[in-house]
């Protein structure tokens, strides 16, 4: 499967994956990540439910805490 993530295309990911599923392959935390998916938010809440399909374009945002 080939998503766009952040502008970046990423080839030969496994089909069938969620956006949770995506975000542990990428190695990112779920706590303090906001995602768009095909110009729309994805609620947290469905993170584990969320499939991705070939050719998606998703932004993930990781916020960062401080002052």
């Amino acid at each position: 499967m080939n998503l766009v993530i952040n502008g970046e295309e990423h080839t030969g990911l496994p089909a069938g994956l969620t956006v949770a599923a995506l975000l542990k392959h990428l190695n990112l935390p779920e706590r303090k990540i906001a995602v768009e998916r095909n110009l729309q938010v994805v609620p947290k809440s469905t993170f584990g439910k969320a499939l991705l399909s070939d050719g998606d374009r998703l932004e993930i945002i990781h916020f960062i805490g401080g002052g």
